[in-house]
């Protein structure tokens, strides 16, 4: 009697552990999917050398769950990048991207709840590729102060004057909402509420591929609350 309610336990576990995850990617009644679970980085995964100043990165677990990524440096000194802090996920350190587990996102409204620090720059890329140092894909700049003057609203292309902002729609540390639409050629970026940017891309330079969230320098201390994504059918 006591093995099977010792088995019976352990698939009462499991069961409930598959509901967790199940519910986590389950769209709710608009359509919109939540990418971050508020406990862990579960469905998010980052490239081994991120960068040329980090040599290693490095995973911390709980429970069985990745919470955080911390980078080694080339003198043997760790700093984090990513980890989650009582529900936000807070990205900082050398540069670094976390990448969707997912690769092959096209069409969506992709929204997230942000904050970046004075004087830091991070970004929210989509149809990206998964790799080492600056990912080739589109950006959503997020920047209210850096000295790259290329604000959180952008289509970061600095040849295209129409989709640059110029003065920031937030204040450093506090919290905003951006939502990226792609949809074919066409990107639209609202931040709170306020459309920002309107273009399609003659070249419809990258049509699939991850989200990722930028950490761009070591001055630089992004948190995320939200990010969520609605896919959308292919365009006519």
């Amino acid at each position: 009697m006591h093995r099977n309610l010792l088995g019976l336990s352990v698939l009462i576990a499991s069961f409930t552990a598959l509901l967790t995850i199940a519910d986590h990617t389950k769209a709710d009644d608009k359509g919109r999917v939540q990418l971050f679970n508020g406990k862990d980085l579960t469905g998010w995964k980052i490239h081994p050398q991120p960068s040329g100043q980090i040599v290693e990165v490095v995973a911390k677990k709980k429970d069985g769950k990745v919470v955080a990524y911390d980078g080694k440096l080339k003198d043997g000194s760790m700093v984090p990048l990513w980890r989650v802090e009582d529900g936000i996920l807070i990205g900082s350190g050398p540069p670094s991207h976390l990448f969707s587990e997912r690769g092959d996102y096209q069409n969506f409204q992709y929204r997230v709840e942000a904050m970046i620090n004075d004087g830091g720059n991070s970004g929210q890329y989509f149809r990206t590729q998964f790799g080492p140092g600056f990912p080739k894909g589109y950006e959503a700049q997020i920047n209210a102060t850096h000295s790259d003057k290329i604000r959180t609203g952008s289509l970061y292309f600095r040849g295209v004057k129409e989709v640059l902002v110029n003065d920031a729609p937030h204040k450093p540390n506090e919290w905003f909402e951006q939502e990226v639409t792609a949809q074919g050629d066409h990107i639209v970026i609202v931040v709170n509420g306020k459309k920002t940017v309107d273009w399609k891309d003659p070249k419809n330079t990258h049509t699939k591929g991850h989200f990722a969230l930028q950490g761009h320098d070591p001055g630089t201390v992004v948190k995320f609350k939200k990010i969520e994504v609605k896919e959308l059918p292919a365009s006519k």
